[in-house]
């Protein structure tokens, strides 16, 4: 999988990072660590920019939630763990990772969109449970912007001082 990801942001520069991490949030298995820390790297030997690769990584991170976001909104917690039991293992989710997520969700409100946002695997699925609930579109917009912009700050900024070494620090 990394050689894919390192074609692809070679080939692609800031789109490929774009298209990555929105995967990414689509599917969680994807790891952001490895793109991140690895577009950081880019930007030491490529004309990318740490800012360019946090501004698409962003960018990528906000259109796959807000695709997740509308999952959430068109489909009940019943329907969703129905899908899940029957797919799940493809995405590494059990129907009860939903109803966990959804309780969780209810519990801290919409500050989780953002926590979570700073939380592997959990990153992505936020978006499902803030939309079934029926958060307000602007907010979640907002405060998954904010998280995802420190998630993605810290991977790219620590992937360009590793520089080459960026594997070794995936690895930890």
């Amino acid at each position: 999988m990394e050689q894919w990801i390192t074609e692809v942001m070679e080939a692609y520069g800031y789109f490929g990072v774009f298209l990555l991490i929105a995967l990414e949030n689509i599917f969680p298995p994807i790891p952001s660590e490895v793109i991140l820390t690895f577009g950081g790297f880019m930007t030491t030997k490529s004309q990318l920019t740490v800012f360019g690769v946090v501004l698409a990584a962003t960018a990528g991170s906000l259109a796959g939630a807000i695709l997740l976001y509308g999952i959430g909104r068109v489909l009940s917690a019943e329907r969703l763990e129905a899908i899940v039991a029957r797919y799940g293992r493809v995405l590494r989710l059990k129907p009860e990772d939903i109803r966990k997520a959804d309780a969780w969700f209810d519990k801290y409100g919409p500050w989780a969109v953002f926590l979570c946002r700073l939380v592997p695997l959990i990153r992505s699925l936020i978006s499902i449970p803030a939309g079934m609930s029926g958060m307000r579109f602007w907010p979640f917009l907002l405060l998954t912007v904010m998280g995802s912009l420190i998630w993605n700050s810290v991977l790219v900024v620590v992937g360009a001082a590793v520089g080459a070494s960026w594997e070794t620090i995936v690895h930890y």
